[in-house]
């Protein structure tokens, strides 16, 4: 379990010197949820969220045991350096928007044709409750060629979860490599 301390200053005289001293700047929030300000050691926040096995993870801050989803991040422009992050309380019952990943299987027809699978969309905005969200959606490209997309709408529904991005978008296709 991923433990964190709470911030008493939100300045960015503190900000600073946690940062210094290897800690990643965080606030966790949720519906009819008290706002927490944390921080938590760097190394450790990277290696939990390697290697969760679902959306949400545990974590503890303030002696308050909770699971969370990352809904945002920041990072440095040139390091590319973790600076803030966004937990979201996945609270059980509380139907939400979460971004669940995209996954390619099988292999594309077009792929023999000189093509690539290209995932334009590798995060899917979904509404449901934190019970019913899928770790993953899975869409098979093994019928595709060069040239040919699917779509949101072309996407097998999943049971108690919507869709919140338009039907049209393309999720994944099959380009020319050049």
């Amino acid at each position: 379990m991923l433990e964190g301390i709470v911030r008493e200053s939100t300045g960015k005289k503190s900000v600073k010197a946690l940062r210094r001293d290897g800690y990643l700047i965080a606030n966790i929030y949720g519906k009819g949820f008290e706002n927490i300000n944390a921080a938590f050691k760097e190394n450790e926040y990277i290696r939990a969220v390697r290697n969760k096995e679902s959306i949400a993870f545990p974590v503890k801050v303030g002696g308050n045991e909770m699971n969370v989803v990352v809904q945002s991040y920041e990072s440095h422009a040139v390091t590319g350096k973790l600076l803030h992050v966004d937990l979201m309380v996945a609270q059980p019952g509380v139907e939400t928007h979460y971004m669940v990943p995209v996954v390619a299987e099988g292999d594309a027809i077009g792929l023999k044709n000189k093509g690539m699978v290209f995932i334009s969309k590798p995060r899917l905005r979904v509404k449901a409750k934190i019970e019913d969200l899928p770790n993953e959606i899975v869409v098979d490209v093994t019928p595709m060629d060069v040239g040919d997309a699917r779509l949101i709408r072309d996407l097998p529904a999943i049971e108690n979860v919507t869709f919140t991005d338009a039907d049209r978008v393309a999720v994944l296709s099959v380009i020319k490599a050049k």
